[in-house]
């Protein structure tokens, strides 16, 4: 009995020695930023089995072979549209010095999508508002209805624009409608989507996720993006999903969630309507063949004067893309940088970048909530503020809601407005997407919003929030070990 012991636990503590060495190695080899590297050894060396476990659930992008298989049958169709889209709205950058022109050279050639000059947008502050307009333009719609949302959750405004689409399937309008199946689970499981479904409207789950699917897939990879299309003319991306801010997760004490959201017409809608279809692909089980038949992308007219670069991000696109892109942002900023998004956890590089535009003179400023939906992302965010605030950032904390708006503005020429949160998930993990405008008016607009938090939000005091707690200062610096996995 004893012999039996001796060789099971051997056989054992060789097995657990084996998979520590063999996941070591392979999350070196993986070249990783170092943060995340080393978050993921010390997962995988404290947690023995369970941390290999961890890892090979959550550690790497696995998209699952069907739908990689879609997004690379995808690529050629996207580049040759995308080229014939460059030829036809060609901007020449030649005859102005724009500030933001690195920026804008980094996207064309990190993402591929040009510059579209002619486009007209509105900025939306009020969640009544978008929903208002959203309406309004779906039961205009006479031949497309796109929608692709994280969260769609019943209630109040939300339920109008299910009404809204189901009107517009009812007079011809072809519906359709992507949905993550992590954030809007309950929505798709509704008997509401099971009416939309019956009635005619196309509704697609993005990225399916189950305890199965987890063994051959990542399932906290999801789709983050926010978009609504409307016959090809008229768009809608930001932060806002389609929820009730006056209902949606009243019970968590954060008070009501505020975004942002643009109304778009002109050229970029085109790239809008074409990142929708990618994705509609990639998820859907539609031949490339019936993608040609269905998926004509009609030409949007020139409707104003903003320049808007659009940028998609996530699995399947250059990797890190958006990351770098935001750092060449912040190193653009000459005078002035106001930032604002719910979950704030940056990298090294992210937060050198901050420090770094501080230190240079330009006035930077952080705008984030009081109060977060997410106690571990709230624990490691405060863990960064003392630094930040030692290079002359200033770190404004809004106590009136969840300020869910992710923005940025840069000398008040040009401005980033979209879904991307300052987080490790939004640059590595999520579907995203963010519209570069490069246009002083909307930038003017943009900035007005952010003064507007500003007054309603507090400076944080250094030598006051010095004086915390140990076991609270305790709980963020554990909570940041994890950062790079948040």
């Amino acid at each position: 009995m004893d012999n039996f012991n001796w060789v099971l636990t051997t056989a054992i503590f060789v097995a657990d020695l084996t998979i520590l060495i063999g996941l070591s190695l392979r999350v070196i080899m993986r070249k990783r930023e170092a943060s995340v590297t080393l978050a993921w050894l010390a997962v995988i060396v404290l947690l023995p089995i369970v941390g290999a476990l961890i890892y090979l659930l959550l550690g790497e992008n696995r998209l699952g072979q069907k739908r990689a298989a879609h997004a690379a049958a995808s690529v050629p169709m996207f580049k040759k549209w995308v080229a014939g889209l460059n030829q036809r709205l060609h901007f020449d950058w030649d005859r102005d010095n724009f500030a933001f022109q690195p920026v804008e050279a980094q996207a064309c050639k990190v993402i591929g999508l040009p510059t579209l000059p002619g486009n007209d947008l509105q900025l939306i502050d009020e969640p009544e508002t978008f929903f208002r307009l959203l309406i309004e333009d779906i039961d205009r719609a006479r031949k497309t209805c796109f929608l692709e949302f994280y969260i769609w959750e019943k209630g109040g405004l939300a339920d109008e624009v299910a009404d809204a689409v189901i009107r517009a399937v009812q007079r011809g309008v072809t519906c359709r409608v992507l949905l993550d199946s992590i954030g809007s689970d309950s929505f798709l499981a509704s008997s509401r989507a099971k009416e939309m479904k019956n009635l005619g409207i196309e509704i697609v789950e993005a990225l399916p996720a189950g305890i199965l699917r987890a063994l051959f897939v990542r399932i906290d990879l999801r789709n983050h993006r926010k978009i609504a299309i409307i016959d090809g003319e008229v768009a809608y991306t930001g932060s806002q999903n389609l929820v009730d801010p006056f209902i949606f997760k009243q019970d968590e004490d954060v008070g009501e969630w505020l975004d942002t959201m643009v109304r778009v017409r002109g050229p970029v809608v085109e790239a809008m309507t074409a990142t929708f279809f990618y994705d509609w692909f990639v998820e859907s089980e539609i031949s490339q063949q019936e993608l040609s038949d269905i998926g004509e992308i009609p030409e949007a007219t020139v409707s104003g004067n903003a320049l808007v670069q659009l940028v998609p991000s996530g699995p399947g696109f250059e990797h890190g893309g958006i990351h770098d892109l935001l750092l060449t942002t912040i190193y653009t900023a000459r005078r002035e940088l106001v930032l604002t998004s719910p979950y704030f956890v940056p990298d090294n590089s992210i937060l050198a970048a901050l420090k770094s535009a501080s230190q240079r003179g330009v006035e930077v400023t952080v705008i984030v909530p009081r109060k977060n939906d997410s106690r571990l992302v709230q624990y490691a965010s405060r863990a960064r503020y003392s630094e930040l605030a030692r290079s002359g950032v200033r770190i404004m904390t809004f106590g009136e809601g969840l300020l869910h708006a992710k923005t940025i503005t840069v000398d008040r020429e040009f401005s980033l407005i979209g879904s991307v949160n300052l987080d490790m998930r939004s640059f590595w993990l999520n579907f995203e997407l963010t519209l570069f405008v490069y246009n002083t008016d909307f930038t003017e607009k943009l900035r007005t919003v952010q003064r507007q938090y500003i007054q309603r939000s507090v400076l944080l005091d250094p030598p006051l929030f010095a004086r915390r707690s140990f076991f609270t200062r305790l709980k963020e610096n554990c909570a940041l070990l994890l950062g790079p996995l948040l």
